[in-house]
């Protein structure tokens, strides 16, 4: 995915069982995407938020 704050970087959330760090990606009934936990982009834009139901939360 990319950045949401507008950076341009291309983020990556693992999603396979037994990597590590892993998310967990659910979508509701209307087809919008969750991600649990949030996302923290430790260098750089230092951008952290969690994406709900297709929308983004910022911390």
């Amino acid at each position: 995915m990319v950045c949401p704050c507008g950076c341009g970087r291309r983020l990556e959330v693992m999603l396979l069982k037994g990597v590590k760090p892993r998310w967990d990606l659910s979508v509701d009934k209307t087809g919008f995407p969750s991600l649990h936990p949030s996302v923290w982009v430790a260098d750089g834009c230092r951008s952290h938020f969690w994406l709900r139901n297709g929308k983004i939360h910022w911390c």
